[in-house]
């Protein structure tokens, strides 16, 4: 008889037998009867359960991120500055008018379009009164468009420091030619099917790939070591009284970040992949000493990441706010990583951002020692916050990470930078700890 063939009785049956036939489909088999009762006990087990008092609640354990693997944030520790050499205001060393000021080749540089002037200025304003106002480092402004007349004198009336103002080559802005825009439109469609935010933002990708690899060849960047990063609808809220920039070069730093979370894994599926296939393509050799791979590798604390993003943690330094040493983007090492990169199409096939480009290239190029987090700073990006306890700090809330959602605290990857790097302030975190416990006691 064939699987699915229906039993028709016979149309002679007698009644009595066809009853009895009725009877028996309808009761009810053991093993039926056994799945009843321990679906009726399970409910019974949940309703106790939520009638002895609310207890620990715990969410599913997929993915949750090991929140507790970070016990305590740093944040809530005393912050002070730092260690010495540190440069400070001194009569008129920082003065904008001095020729001969203390001053070294860096800049405050921000990407921005002419409509962004209003965030702009918050943001300016709130970097001027914490700390550009003592020191009068330049701004450089860079468009893909000319900038407006307005745009120009409302900056400048917020400064007391040089205002630039740079209009980005066509050639570094455009779309590459080895790129198929009918594959970068399908590969969009795939992106937006899994909630990535600016899959068919054109100009979008165009940015992350600019900010990656071709900001620091500007020809009127090419005497400027050093950037902050700064852009539009950013807070800062602490007070900062030493140069920054000196800070880096006098202590041999190359990079310094606020902010470290992961990314999604859906943007940058390939990214790892077309990594391990430039170190295995000869090049294995640029790899620094002491790298931080590990810290790039890790699967432990968020696995599905590393899973999805094929061997990446995804962790990266939120490149919205950075302070780094643009000789590093012009070393032959990530020259040459970024130009293989962008000939795999990463930027437009998928959405490859600068920030974990830059972390990667950082990662493995550079000595992880040579990575600085500027705790001190006080900083914020929606929805996201970097807030020290400190007295120099006003408008945020000491070890705040978000605002936002709980669930966001799992975006944090500092854990798994201290974890495999380090936290060099813990020393000083640690006195700060021992001194108030100390005056504690004594009081």
């Amino acid at each position: 008889m064939a699987r699915n063939e229906k039993v028709v009785p016979p149309l002679d049956e007698p009644a009595h037998v066809r009853r009895d036939r009725s009877n028996t489909k309808m009761a009810m088999p053991k093993p039926i009867r056994l799945l009843a009762a321990a679906c009726m006990a399970l409910f019974f087990f949940l309703v106790v359960q939520i009638m002895r008092g609310p207890g620990e609640v715990k969410l599913p354990a997929v993915d949750d991120g090991k929140i507790a693997d970070m016990l305590r944030d740093p944040n809530l520790d005393e912050t002070g500055e730092p260690p010495e050499p540190l440069h400070r205001v001194q009569g008129h060393n920082y003065a904008p008018d001095n020729s001969d000021s203390d001053r070294i080749n860096a800049t405050l540089l921000s990407l921005v379009r002419n409509k962004e002037l209003e965030p702009l200025i918050q943001s300016m304003q709130d970097l001027e009164r914490t700390w550009n106002h003592k020191f009068n480092y330049p701004w450089t402004f860079i468009n893909d468009e000319p900038f407006t007349t307005e745009f120009m004198q409302a900056t400048k009336a917020n400064t007391n420091a040089e205002c630039r103002y740079l209009q980005i080559p066509k050639e570094h802005w455009a779309v590459p030619s080895w790129i198929n825009e009918d594959l970068m439109h399908e590969s969009a469609n795939i992106l937006e099917e899994h909630d990535v935010q600016y899959a068919h933002m054109k100009s979008y990708h165009q940015m992350c790939r600019w900010n990656s690899g071709l900001f620091y060849k500007h020809p009127e960047l090419q005497d400027i070591q050093y950037y902050w990063r700064v852009e539009p609808n950013v807070h800062f809220f602490c007070d900062v009284d030493y140069d920054v920039f000196r800070y880096m070069r006098d202590h041999n730093k190359t990079y310094g970040f606020t902010v470290s979370l992961y990314d999604s894994p859906w943007t940058v599926q390939t990214l790892w992949p077309e990594t391990m296939k430039f170190l295995a393509s000869g090049n294995s050799h640029l790899l620094a000493e002491n790298n931080a791979m590990d810290w790039l590798k890790d699967k432990e604390r968020r696995p599905n990441h590393n899973h999805d993003a094929n061997g990446y943690s995804t962790c990266h330094f939120w490149s919205n706010f950075e302070i780094a040493d643009m000789n590093f983007w012009r070393s032959p090492a990530y020259e040459a990583y970024f130009e293989h990169l962008d000939r795999a199409g990463g930027f437009f096939y998928e959405r490859w951002g600068d920030a974990p480009v830059h972390s990667i290239g950082v990662g493995l190029f550079a000595d992880k020692n040579s990575v600085h987090w500027f705790k001190d700073i006080g900083y914020q990006h929606i929805p996201f916050f970097n807030c020290p306890n400190s007295p120099k700090c006003q408008g945020c809330v000491a070890g705040r990470f978000t605002d936002g959602e709980a669930w966001l605290n799992k975006e944090d990857c500092r854990p798994n930078w201290f974890k495999y790097v380090g936290n060099e302030w813990a020393a000083a975190d640690d006195a700060s700890d021992l001194a108030a416990a100390t005056t504690s006691a004594q009081g």
